[in-house]
């Protein structure tokens, strides 16, 4: 089996000098690339004098991380395809667990390992922790993560499940899924096409699984930092047009509008908080939202939709009214 590593670059030669070493020191099963967002920093010279072992890819623009992997995938080839973030570090022997799991499951699409956080290494990290799962109205959680509350690394996810999204910090998917699925949708630009991806795989019954065995280090932010009103705009705009295109029919209009009014009551708290720019990220996210309804009527013409893709109705409630911090509480 085959397995290519395939890292995105925008001007990020720090990062590759930090995060670039583990991954060609810990990964000797795989191929390597860095597909370049037409970078203006000098990571391309960085690559090509420290590293000429890792084959470069260099995207004609920014294209953003959707459309930027899509580009750049078309140029690979390899049986699994590892999506890595360029702030993750890798660990001794990390591909190994991974290798085993589809090697033994021929039904398997894509996988995610164990993501810990870099800067507190004893701690789940934000963007996927142990797997994914999102509620009715598409907001996501993780095992080790609700919302902001992370939890400690006791062992307690060294597993193996089955999760509903991987993150697109450490994602592997078979080559030719990907291509299948239409890879990540360019619309999205960056934030959420991970999970789109993963839910359009659960509506065609592909396998996705969780590695507890395999664990790696990201960073989380360091190309947007949550600080930022373009990452809040992102975040609400590709999480309602991803549960648009991907809800069965059955209550379909309801579930839009109850989502629509959680997310102004979101809104609001950013207000009482004093983020006035985070407050018009979310009305702009919902203006865009309307704006895309005739792409998403096409797009939902010519596929089919699975009704139990969410384990509990609103994390929201869990979480705020509830007061359910982890996981295994919910």
């Amino acid at each position: 089996m085959k397995i290519a590593i395939v890292i995105l670059n925008w001007n990020g030669k720090h990062l590759l000098q930090t995060f670039l070493p583990s991954v060609v020191e810990h990964s000797p099963e795989a191929d390597i690339y860095v597909a370049d967002n037409a970078s203006t920093d000098d990571s391309i010279s960085f690559l090509k004098d420290h590293f000429p072992e890792v084959k470069l890819i260099q995207n004609s623009e920014n294209f953003g991380f959707a459309k930027g992997y899509n580009v750049a995938l078309k140029k690979v080839n390899a049986d699994v395809l590892c999506i890595l973030n360029n702030d993750v570090e890798v660990t001794d022997h990390w591909l190994r667990p991974i290798i085993s799991l589809f090697k033994n499951n021929h039904e398997l699409a894509i996988v995610q390992p164990k993501i810990l956080d870099y800067k507190s290494k004893y701690q789940f990290e934000y963007a996927g922790a142990a797997g994914g799962y999102i509620d009715k109205y598409a907001y996501p959680y993780c095992r080790g993560r609700l919302f902001h509350t992370l939890e400690d690394d006791k062992g307690q996810y060294d597993d193996q499940q089955d999760i509903f999204w991987a993150s697109g910090a450490c994602l592997f998917i078979k080559n030719d899924l990907f291509h299948e699925l239409g890879g990540f949708d360019p619309s999205f630009f960056a934030h959420m096409e991970e999970i789109d991806l993963c839910w359009r795989a659960f509506n065609q019954d592909k396998l996705i699984k969780y590695e507890g065995s395999s664990t790696v280090y990201h960073v989380g932010g360091a190309t947007l930092s949550d600080n930022n009103p373009r990452k809040t705009y992102l975040n609400f705009r590709n999480s309602l047009v991803m549960l648009a295109k991907n809800i069965p029919h059955k209550g379909y209009t309801s579930t839009i509008f109850k989502r629509l009014l959680l997310d102004g009551v979101a809104a609001l708290h950013f207000l009482i908080q004093g983020k006035p720019k985070h407050f018009l990220s979310v009305l702009k996210a919902h203006i865009s939202f309307y704006g895309r309804l005739g792409q998403i009527k096409h797009f939902r013409g010519d596929h089919s939709f699975k009704s139990n893709y969410y384990q509990i109705r609103s994390i929201v409630w869990a979480y705020f009214i509830q007061k359910k911090r982890q996981f295994n509480r919910l």
